[in-house]
């Protein structure tokens, strides 16, 4: 293995959030004074990907929120589930949930608008999501009192594990199947 590999690794596995490859890069060139290309560093990437998904370690390297991380597998999601859910103090609440989504659907969005979707006062779950970094502010708007305009953050994407908004669920994805026979009730 490579010093180039390796260090990488240790990249990774050090960052507090997913690693973008221009960061991997700056790294290199500021500790070893090399010039590394983004094609050799995706190529490198490429196979610490594979090597920790063909072997029997319980993590792998995923790329997410515009980066690369450490994640556990799939296989151990529910042990790692049971840790996080008896550690979590501070989840989000089903209003912050629901004003996330809005951002995340109808983004850029303003503070009026998700009210109006809402129906409710929005200003402490805003703060509560810009406090978080899960929401960004990303200007004025143009309209009356020039009301300030709300997008997603990439820690919203790191939090969710997507990589872009394409990968939201879509209405279709919540539809009962029109085709099935019976009916869902909870016994």
């Amino acid at each position: 293995m490579s010093y180039l590999e390796s260090g990488i690794e240790s990249l990774i596995f050090c960052s507090p959030k997913p690693l973008k490859i221009d960061e991997i890069i700056k790294v290199f060139d500021e500790v070893k004074n090399t010039k590394h290309d983004k094609l050799k560093i995706k190529r490198i990437l490429s196979k610490i990907i594979e090597k920790y998904k063909q072997g029997d370690s319980p993590f792998e390297v995923v790329e997410s929120g515009g980066g690369f991380q450490f994640l556990t597998k799939k296989k151990f999601s529910d042990l790692n589930e049971i840790l996080l859910k008896q550690r979590s103090k501070r989840r989000l609440s089903l209003s912050s949930l629901e004003t996330l989504s809005i951002v995340a659907y109808k983004q850029p969005v303003t503070k009026s608008e998700i009210e109006e979707i809402r129906g409710v006062n929005c200003d402490y779950t805003i703060q509560k999501l810009l406090d978080k970094g899960l929401i960004s502010i990303n200007g004025k708007s143009e309209g009356i009192g020039r009301p300030l305009i709300y997008i997603t953050s990439e820690k919203f994407m790191d939090y969710f594990g997507i990589n872009n908004l394409d990968q939201l669920p879509t209405i279709t994805d919540f539809r009962e199947e029109e085709n099935s026979i019976g009916y869902n009730e909870e016994i």
